[in-house]
């Protein structure tokens, strides 16, 4: 998911999808609560929800843990965010 706040900060957000024992993933209703209610977004867009989607950052690397049987895709989109 992609959204903004009321204070324009950019918030980049990965769940995990469903994995027993781990993760239960989210619904479309449970997307609009986490990134509207909780995480205080005033705009919000729900990219893909796919179980192969990943987060990863130039220090730590993936982040999440992607919920699909076959992995990381090879080849797949990617939003570059540079500070």
């Amino acid at each position: 998911m992609i959204g903004v706040d009321d204070r324009g900060r950019l918030m980049l957000v990965v769940v995990d999808g469903r994995q027993a024992g781990y993760s239960e993933g989210l619904g479309i209703a449970q997307t609009v609560e986490l990134m509207m209610k909780r995480l205080g977004a005033v705009e919000a867009m729900n990219l893909d929800g796919g179980g192969s989607s990943i987060m990863a950052t130039a220090g730590t690397g993936i982040v999440n843990r992607p919920s699909d049987a076959t992995g990381q895709r090879s080849h797949g989109n990617v939003i570059p965010v540079k500070p």
